[in-house]
């Protein structure tokens, strides 16, 4: 029997495994048990065979053959990061009816494999998919209908955490197969971003290399805009340079005393 893709502890802390209160007969096969409190557990070998076989799959297409869809804020942070790493599209918001079937569109694509992050959010991209016969990998949760959907990752599609891990897994699987990384160890790309947003990545970046400048050492600030000269320069001079009135007047009177 295969080891996981990553320490079971790592699965289980992002809660890949946590379904819904909610299951559909499609997704049985991968309903481990129900919790307590009613929320259905999905298991955590088939998650990690599943995740392993769609980085195989994959694997067969080039990046540009491939399109991710994700209309979720979350899948949309970690399925940017994949794409950085692979170059493989992605679709990010609402998919908008005709983009797979209309080819009079400007924003028309012609994948050969889709990757889909919420089969019941993403629903109008699954049925073009069927339609134009382009094999889908989905991101199945335990209340998804996995109609059109080929391969079905079983999994938590709506947790940060949980997308992060799937992504990260996909995105170092498919550099091997590709051979972009030769182990494991090459594959640098921390966890954590696959969580973030892309802005917040680059900050941390920014932090990172700040952090890294020998001690002391300053980043050049920019130079301060010369100041503006007052605009009656010379006014003070001459207040200086001719007496006041009451300063005449002081001088006649005194003028006078004396004669």
């Amino acid at each position: 029997m295969e080891n996981f893709l990553i320490k079971q502890e790592a699965y289980l802390e992002a809660g890949i495994h946590i379904g819904t209160k909610m299951k559909v007969v499609d997704m049985n096969q991968f309903i481990y048990r129900m919790r307590n409190d009613g929320l259905y557990v999905l298991d955590l070998r088939k998650i990690d065979e599943r995740i392993r076989m769609a980085a195989k799959i994959l694997a067969k297409y080039e990046p540009k053959e491939i399109l991710v869809v994700a209309s979720r804020t979350y899948s949309g942070n970690a399925a940017s990061v994949f794409s950085e790493l692979t170059g493989i599209g992605v679709f990010q918001g609402r998919f908008i009816p005709g983009i797979l079937t209309n080819v009079s569109r400007a924003d028309f694509v012609e994948p050969k494999l889709l990757i889909i992050c919420d089969p019941k959010g993403e629903r109008q991209a699954v049925i073009e998919a069927g339609n134009m016969g382009i094999p889908a990998i989905g991101l199945c949760d335990s209340d998804n209908i996995t109609m059109f959907i080929d391969w079905v990752i079983p999994c938590n599609n709506k947790g940060r955490r949980s997308l992060a891990l799937i992504f990260y897994l996909l995105s170092r699987e498919y550099m091997m197969a590709k051979n972009k990384i030769a182990s494991y160890d090459e594959f640098t790309k921390p966890l954590s971003d696959f969580e973030m947003e892309k802005e917040d990545v680059e900050a941390a970046k920014a932090a990172a290399a700040a952090a890294t400048q020998p001690e002391g050492a300053q980043v050049p600030a920019e130079e301060p805009a010369a100041e503006a000269e007052p605009a009656e320069e010379t006014a003070p001079a001459e207040a200086a340079e001719k007496p006041s009135h009451k300063e005449e007047h002081a001088s006649k009177k005194k003028k006078e005393k004396k004669e």
